[in-house]
């Protein structure tokens, strides 16, 4: 994943505007059929030329605990804080009592703490709760603690299976009985309580089932101890009994299921940014790091001695879900596991390289220690670990990755360069893949790309997310990639929004991976799974709470594009629409980024010398809309400042929507913060725009950015850097669609914004298994597209198979409401060619028998 602070909020409904470039506006699904003319397309097939062939793994699935994915997601226990250990090194709200309260039964008292001391489970679980008794009340009297859940509480169903345990240890001779109990938040009793009697002052595990007699997603999971004296209690655990194949320890069973529907290729895992931030060290003392890059020997084996980890997106990691369970869980779905290993240089913003040789061998052992965990044989060293958890078979590790978004490229190189030795030397079948940084191109991409070619890696990360407007227009950006060099894992992308608009858009770019298959070895679009009550980042593919899940409409593509991938590209060629390229028109503004900046003497004249604006701020800042909202804009000493240092996206803006080809100059300076400043063009409003972002990304780099309803796409970049103090002279030019830019009167870079945002995408394969063709047409626009296809031969059914994706390109499906579905049909074909309409804002596939 992108550092955070990069990430847009997208507040503007996300539909098929192409800024500048075509066609008609789209169409709601409550305005009925579209109204905008059909447009004429041929799409002619050449059956008898050769196309690249399809791997079976293309397509998988990027998996991270981001978006709390694991834990309150596919890991199923539904107990939080299981072991106490939540700690505000996780999250600043939390506390080893997180998820817990105290719980009196019948009068019964006592205290509750969490204790970490000697007496404690294991070195790796740190933290126990211990309960001291006193024994008053009637009777039945008990005392104890309640667990939450996550969300609103614990989802039962009535008739179905949990199994409950818990270790514990009491100092009472003749025992102590606990009791165990589900109730609703109001207080209704959800099943018959369990009882067991927990004997001598030594951990045990103890276990039970409760059984469900009604439905509730408001839990509670109550544990109480009668009598008098000390327990201590550890690991208390709800598990229900019906996991995704029915494993221990397993994965709940719904999101499993609709990830396992995709029919992936791989799973790539354990993440993105949580894999390599933080701390490199292990768990253990005298530190006990809470803050570690994700090391996969602490989430093996028995999960009471696994230990916890601070999740990167300011949560806990309790490393039930480990790396065992990933495997498991790719070699359920009959997918390629593909690990990724920290490469000691941090990414996602913390930018940073560990300069410690014992460090790094240890983790390039712990990595050749993987490769044999996943498979040696049962009575190798780590085999045999793998075999005592319950798979005495190898896994069949083929691929790993090294790293991930590094933004230091000569640093994340000479690192991996050890990984990849090391493992070349004694695993040679395995297929070590770099990766090229946080984006799409820029300096790091470039030197990422140069090191990785040069020295003959085999495959290569990209990751970016972009805007749809930018994946429409680079449906051919892998048309010239180097046959002969690395080849393309493209481990994450998304165009920023789950809005049917922006799957239509990640369809279309679809068509150019598989044309280009022969490059584009793997794909997957990321991340998988959201908590829609606590969720990091957006988009994602599948959402969720407590009780449900569905498949947004993303998943919907790329289901339909896994479920029919097809073993070999067919040659075929399609029409273009008609496109026309206005000038770059709008406003302009001035913005800050967690920075204090200061704006002088701004001059806007058009191309012929006429003035459209003139300030020097003597008269105040009445020219000037503040249009974000945010951010303290006031005239001091002359100039317009904004001294909030804490302010994101403080634009404001002056001038005409209608502006065009015209020299906007402005004198600024930093005065304090983290970043420099924004200097926007072509501003439409605040979702729409153009900016010039000189010393951001915590002043690491400079770039021009383009914004689409909220999402953006860099246009040119550099190094440059912004000093505090110094006043810049910046001046932009504005003709046509070509920008130039200029800094203290030099030029500085140059862009044309002409690449056509091609609404109509086509690819076809063909299925060996079934002897069809599959024809797959994207029509991102809100015209119908009358086509007239010919097949270059007869083919032997008269019947096609067709499903459809059509919807609204603002449509979204949530919990209640599925808006984007496939729906299935048939097409009569009478002969070699044939006509089709394929509706606006539609992906359609058709399978034709040959």
């Amino acid at each position: 994943m992108p550092h955070p602070h990069l990430w847009p909020r997208l507040t503007v409904p996300v539909i098929a505007l192409l800024l500048g470039t075509l066609v008609a506006a789209p169409t709601r699904a409550e305005d009925g059929p579209s109204v905008a003319e059909a447009t004429d397309y041929s799409l002619t097939v050449h059956p008898g030329r050769t196309g690249p062939a399809i791997g079976d793994s293309m397509y998988g699935v990027f998996y991270e605990d981001i978006n709390h994915a694991a834990d309150g997601g596919l890991y199923a226990e539904l107990v939080q804080n299981r072991s106490f250990e939540y700690d505000r090194a996780d999250n600043a709200a939390y506390s080893p009592m997180t998820a817990w309260s105290e719980a009196s039964v019948s009068g019964g008292t006592g205290s509750a703490g969490t204790v970490d001391d000697d007496q404690r489970l294991n070195e790796r679980n740190r933290r126990y709760l211990r309960l001291d008794l006193d024994g008053a009340g009637d009777r039945g009297a008990g005392f104890g603690v309640t667990n939450s859940g996550y969300n609103e509480g614990l989802t039962l169903r009535r008739g179905e299976r949990y199994d409950f345990s818990v270790w514990a240890r009491t100092d009472r001779p003749t025992g102590t009985v606990l009791t165990v109990g589900a109730r609703t938040a109001g207080g209704a009793a959800l099943a018959e309580p369990l009882r067991i009697t927990a004997r001598g002052d030594r951990w045990t595990k103890y276990t039970g089932t409760l059984t469900a007699r009604t439905s509730a997603a408001d839990g509670r999971l109550t544990v109480t101890a009668g009598g008098s004296g000390t327990v201590r209690l550890d690991m208390i655990s709800l598990f229900p009994r019906d996991t995704y194949k029915g494993r221990a320890n397993g994965l709940r069973k719904d999101l499993a299921e609709k990830t396992a529907a995709l029919d992936p290729g791989f799973l790539r895992f354990p993440g993105g940014c949580i894999v390599n931030t933080g701390s490199h060290e292990a768990y253990e003392a005298p530190d006990w790091e809470r803050k570690r890059s994700y090391q996969w020997k602490d989430t093996i084996g028995p999960v009471e001695q696994r230990p916890v980890n601070a999740n990167f997106w300011g949560y806990n990691q309790t490393y039930g879900l480990g790396y065992y369970e990933y495997f498991q869980f790719a070699e359920d779905m009959g997918a390629m596991a593909l690990p990724v290993v920290p490469a000691l240089v941090t990414g996602c913003g913390q930018n940073q390289a560990t300069d410690d040789p014992a460090l790094l061998a240890r983790h390039v052992q712990d990595t050749l220690d993987l490769i044999e965990f996943a498979n040696g044989p049962a009575d190798s060293t780590w085999g045999a670990k793998r075999a005592a958890m319950g798979h005495p078979a190898p896994f069949g590790l083929t691929h790993l990755g090294v790293g991930n978004e590094e933004n230091l490229p000569d640093e994340y190189f000479a690192r991996f360069t050890e990984f990849r030795e090391a493992i070349e030397a004694r695993y040679p079948d395995i297929t070590v893949v770099g990766n090229s940084g946080p984006d799409d191109s820029g300096a790091t991409f470039d030197r990422a790309w140069q090191l990785n070619r040069d020295a003959g890696v085999a495959m290569v990360d990209e990751h970016y997310y972009n805007s749809p407007q930018w994946f429409l227009e680079n449906n051919a950006r892998y048309d010239t990639y180097d046959r002969q060099g690395p080849k393309v894992f493209l481990g994450e992308y998304a165009s920023l929004d789950n809005r049917f608009s922006n799957a239509l858009a990640e369809a279309a770019f679809m068509t150019g991976l598989e044309r280009n298959a022969d490059v584009v070895e793997l794909a997957s679009y990321a991340p998988l799974l959201a908590d829609t009550n606590d969720a990091q980042w957006r988009p994602d593919m599948i959402w969720f709470d407590n009780e449900k899940s569905w498949g947004s409409a993303n998943y919907e593509v790329q289901k339909l594009f896994m479920n029919n991938v097809g073993d070999r590209v067919v040659p075929s060629a399609a029409s273009s629409t008609p496109a026309t390229t206005a000038p770059i028109t709008g406003a302009v503004g001035l913005s800050t980024w967690a920075t204090s900046a200061a704006y002088d003497d701004v001059q806007v004249t058009g191309a012929d010398g006429s003035r459209l604006l003139s300030d020097d701020f003597t008269a105040g800042d009445a020219q000037w809309t503040k249009a974000a909202g945010r951010g303290t804009w006031a005239v001091q000493d002359g100039s317009y400042v904004q001294s909030d240092q804490s302010a994101e996206d403080t634009l404001v803006t002056a001038g005409d929507t209608g502006w065009q080809n015209y020299d906007m100059k402005v004198r600024a300076t930093k005065k304090a913060g983290k970043e420099g400043f924004l200097v926007a063009f072509g501003v439409k409003d605040t979702g729409n725009t153009y900016w010039w972002n000189l010393g951001g990304w915590g002043n690491t780099r400079s770039a021009v950015e383009k914004t689409v309803d909220g999402a953006k796409q860099t246009m040119t970049e550099d190094a440059t850097t912004i000093e505090t103090g110094r006043a810049y002279d910046i001046h932009v030019q504005v003709r046509g669609r070509q920008v130039t830019l200029f800094l203290d009167g030099e030029q500085w870079g140059t862009f044309t914004d002409d690449k056509p945002a091609e609404p109509f995408r086509q690819v076809v394969t063909r299925d060996d298994a079934t002897g069809e063709l599959v024809v797959k047409v994207v029509n991102a626009q809100a015209a119908d597209a009358r086509t007239r296809i010919d097949l270059g031969a007869k083919p032997a059914s008269r019947t096609a198979r067709l499903t459809t994706l059509q919807a609204a390109p603002d449509a979204v499906n949530t919990a209640e409401d599925r808006q984007v579905a496939p729906r299935k049909s048939t097409l009569r074909v009478d002969g070699r060619a044939f006509t089709h309409t394929f509706p606006a804002h539609s992906v359609t596939f058709l399978r034709i028998k040959e």
